[in-house]
């Protein structure tokens, strides 16, 4: 297992606004049906002054892997230049040959996967190309694709949390859309929808149709499939990438996008920057380490399986999550859920309207999660913890990069 850089130091304040909630919620069923509920006791801890928990922004809480954090080192001091004719095409020989695309003109690099996602949406939304999209899903497509004038169209998951690959398609025919946005496994809900129903949607999506699948956390699952093999068959297929989940790089920021040049000149046209050379080693480092999506992927499976029986158990319904997440219906208003379980110095994840009792918890460290399911134990009695709960919502969210902080500011532990 990699070390972390600074594990105790923990950003406070901005991590109560980060989360989720949604639809679809019902107790766990995984292929570890007779995983025993962890116990709700952690180590006595000093609530008032031991580090936040910090489980609502869906990092992985190991770091860069050992690997990633020395090539970060080794290049800083080459931070003075950009590197475009030495680092740069090393990097995209790496991504080439590491998922056997056609060339480099296949991929683009960029700081995360958000900034690809969004001008996708700049690039084929508008007033006559509308998205369709889940209902819960990542945000900042149906975001962006309002601010071209697009409508948006949120089609329900399905009982077993997966997209409706089917209602999509038909709503897609019906309004001429310019996307379809698959979300794989889907952020908040953490559930997985099927390569057989991602070629369902291929195959009977219309013509002209851009189908985005986004595989932010398909490395925590182990029956998700990617679809990049697919992308040089299919001229209406992106598939968008990123390395600041599993592999712990949500601050060091580095995503891709994975499609055939002609989509990818669309995206060239709103702007592709350079990308930090740390970035760029860390990347080529962590693909070339075969050992860190096995090991983590156990681990994170092993604690999620833990605390989502332990809710259970509670009777708390949870989604069915093959990620680094799930939502947990708490059954009261998500916001109070969250300012009471922060007294305790467990940072959860946001509510959003019209899913109002629903809270996105990040799967962090054993011992983290330990803390979670005992605090979780205290507030469902209603019982607080000796921090004063957070001051009102200021952040609109963590994981699109901004810096309005709110909360417990800045307390370093």
């Amino acid at each position: 297992m990699s070390s972390r850089i600074s594990r105790r130091k923990f950003l406070v304040g901005s991590a109560v606004a980060a989360g989720a909630v949604g639809v679809g919620l019902q107790p766990l069923a995984l292929a570890e049906p007779k995983t025993k509920a962890a116990t709700a006791i952690a180590p006595a801890v000093d609530e008032a002054t031991a580090p936040l928990v910090q489980i609502g922004a869906n990092e992985y809480w190991t770091g860069p892997c050992d690997a990633a954090q020395k090539a970060i080192v080794d290049i800083a001091p080459q931070g003075d230049r950009y590197l475009f004719m030495t680092l740069g095409p090393q990097l995209y020989q790496t991504l080439v040959s590491h998922w056997n695309l056609p060339g480099p003109d296949h991929v683009i690099a960029y700081h995360g996967s958000t900034p690809p996602l969004v001008n996708t949406m700049l690039a084929y939304t508008n007033p006559e190309h509308p998205l369709i999209t889940a209902d819960p899903t990542f945000e900042q497509g149906w975001e962006s694709a309002a601010s071209t004038g697009a409508k948006v169209f949120k089609i329900p998951a399905r009982k077993d949390d997966s997209h409706d690959v089917a209602a999509m398609c038909k709503k897609a025919a019906e309004v001429d859309a310019g996307v379809i946005y698959i979300c794989n496994p889907n952020n908040p809900t953490g559930a997985i929808t099927l390569r057989k129903d991602i070629e369902y949607a291929l195959a009977n999506k219309p013509k002209g149709t851009l189908l985005v699948v986004d595989e932010a956390y398909i490395d925590f699952s182990e029956n998700a499939k990617t679809v990049i093999d697919l992308v040089a068959a299919h001229a209406d297929l992106m598939v968008l990438r990123t390395m600041s989940k599993l592999y712990g790089m949500a601050g060091i920021r580095f995503g891709y996008a994975i499609a055939q040049p002609t989509v990818l000149k669309k995206l060239k046209y709103f702007g592709v920057n350079s990308v930090a050379v740390t970035s760029m080693a860390a990347a080529i480092a962590s693909l070339n380490d075969k050992d860190v999506i096995p090991t983590r992927r156990a681990l994170n499976t092993k604690t999620r399986v833990e605390t989502v029986a332990f809710l259970n158990k509670l009777g708390y319904k949870t989604t069915k999550s093959e990620s680094n997440c799930f939502l947990v219906d708490v059954k009261r208003p998500a916001k109070e859920f969250q300012k009471d379980i922060a007294t305790h110095g467990i940072m959860v994840g946001r509510s959003w309207p019209g899913f109002e009792n629903q809270s996105r918890i990040t799967v962090g460290s054993p011992e983290e999660m330990a803390r979670f399911r005992d605090a979780f134990a205290k507030v469902i009695k209603g019982e607080l913890g000796p921090l004063p709960p957070p001051k009102p919502f200021q952040m609109s969210m963590l994981e699109r990069g901004l810096l309005e902080i709110g909360g417990y500011g800045h307390r370093m532990a």
